[in-house]
């Protein structure tokens, strides 16, 4: 079977960013089947061309069994919301081009957001005669609108009738958070058509019994409580609430907080800790996925945080998970789904997005009980290798795909139904 994904932000775990579709797809190429990737020449972190993509509109590569094509995106990600919206207009265009040269797909596999990409994919399953599968990561353009990053009233209902022609005009759906299923429902589309497989987690990476020793000595905390948090730094991550909750534990001379990622409110957020005089805080550009188990390693607790906004609930962040597969206790100012991860497994302490006094709070209260910081980061291991393995995930996603294709051919030809 030959899966062919359209996935602008795609990452391997050499690269900063999430890396779920390079995990299932490794995994899906390690079962006998082919993996093309269509990705964007530019990084989706910095906003700036990829060093193997310049000068080029098509790059080529091969990562781990996986084929994957980089074509052109405007390089401006991050200067404004007119240029986001022209990089992802322009990565629809140039990626459409290069599924054409791209011959034999069984599947396309297209994913949002950005859900404009999500055409790209439908138009190249229509014109190739294949099933096309959307994936939906997040409610756009529900979560551009509650984040005031969407106002524009035309382009808003622009956003809203692309998001039902894609559910409308899908073999099937695929969703990465069981909160998403509602709002699906919701829309109009028939719970036949939703399959659920949730982010999860490489558990061969993480290992538990590490300490981090080279993170601490290079960044100078050997012997100090580390606060960690990995991720993007960005509008929707409120990372101003974390710096406000290392203010009110200044005192505590031993606890240091450690922010390793990048994003556009980056700038601002080293801005803001000079302003509050913090001396508690290290800054960390983003890392390659495969350099992340060593500053988990590093950490005694870990931190997950989003802007207290309701859609925000209704996914499985992957940092969470690596948290939990790092054997880390995770303070979790996150309500949703995910907060039922956590409180189930016993394996962090949920506070209330958006305040920082709570936050602070919980972090001293894994200072003060070592004991129960190593029942929660215990608990949290067990709990994530039993319900959330990317192993297991890949072999429902290749279940899926495959059950798309029998539909399709019992369409096109009954006679073999």
């Amino acid at each position: 079977m030959h899966i062919l994904l359209i996935h602008q932000a795609f990452v391997s775990a050499h690269e900063a960013g999430g890396t779920r579709h390079y995990e299932l797809s490794r995994h899906i190429a390690r079962k006998g089947h082919k993996v093309t990737i269509i990705a964007s020449t530019v990084s989706y972190l910095t906003g700036r061309v990829l060093p193997s993509a310049r000068g080029r509109w098509l790059a080529r590569e091969h990562v781990d069994g996986i084929e994957v094509y980089r074509t052109w995106a405007y390089p401006a990600l991050h200067r404004s919301f007119s240029s986001r919206i022209i990089n992802f207009l322009s990565f629809m265009l140039s990626s459409f081009l290069g599924c054409l040269l791209v011959k034999n797909v069984d599947v396309v596999w297209g994913t949002s957001p950005p859900i404009f990409q999500g055409l790209s994919a439908w138009l190249a399953g229509r014109l190739k005669g294949v099933p096309y599968l959307f994936e939906v990561r997040d409610l756009w353009p529900d979560f551009a609108i509650e984040m005031g990053i969407l106002r524009n009233r035309l382009l808003i209902r622009i956003s809203r009738a692309v998001e039902q022609f894609l559910y409308r005009c899908s073999d099937g759906i695929l969703v990465n958070g069981s909160g998403f299923i509602g709002h699906l429902l919701d829309c109009g589309v028939p719970d036949k058509k939703i399959e659920l497989v949730p982010n999860g987690v490489e558990m061969s990476m993480f290992r538990p019994s590490d300490e981090g020793k080279e993170i601490r000595r290079d960044l100078g905390i050997e012997n100090r409580f580390v606060v960690l948090y990995a991720g993007a730094h960005g509008p929707a991550n409120d990372l101003g609430t974390l710096l406000l909750a290392a203010k009110r534990l200044e005192e505590y001379r031993d606890v240091v907080f450690v922010l390793v990622g990048d994003g556009m409110d980056r700038p601002n957020l080293i801005r803001q800790a000079e302003h509050l005089g913090l001396s508690n805080v290290h800054f960390i550009h983003a890392q390659p996925k495969a350099r992340i188990p060593a500053f988990l390693a590093s950490s005694d607790v870990c931190v997950a945080i989003l802007k207290p906004i309701p859609m925000f609930g209704t996914g499985y962040p992957n940092k969470v998970l690596d948290y939990m597969a790092s054997g880390r206790p995770t303070v979790l100012a996150i309500d949703g789904v995910i907060r039922g991860v956590i409180e189930t497994a016993e394996g962090g302490t949920f506070v209330r997005p958006g305040d920082p006094e709570a936050l602070a709070d919980a972090v001293l209260a894994y200072y003060r009980d070592p004991e129960l910081r190593r029942r929660h980061g215990r608990n949290a291991r067990t709990y994530v290798a039993a319900h959330f393995d990317r192993g297991q995930q890949a072999q429902k996603l290749i279940a899926i795909f495959q059950s798309l294709r029998k539909r399709e051919r019992r369409r096109t030809n009954p006679s073999t139904a």
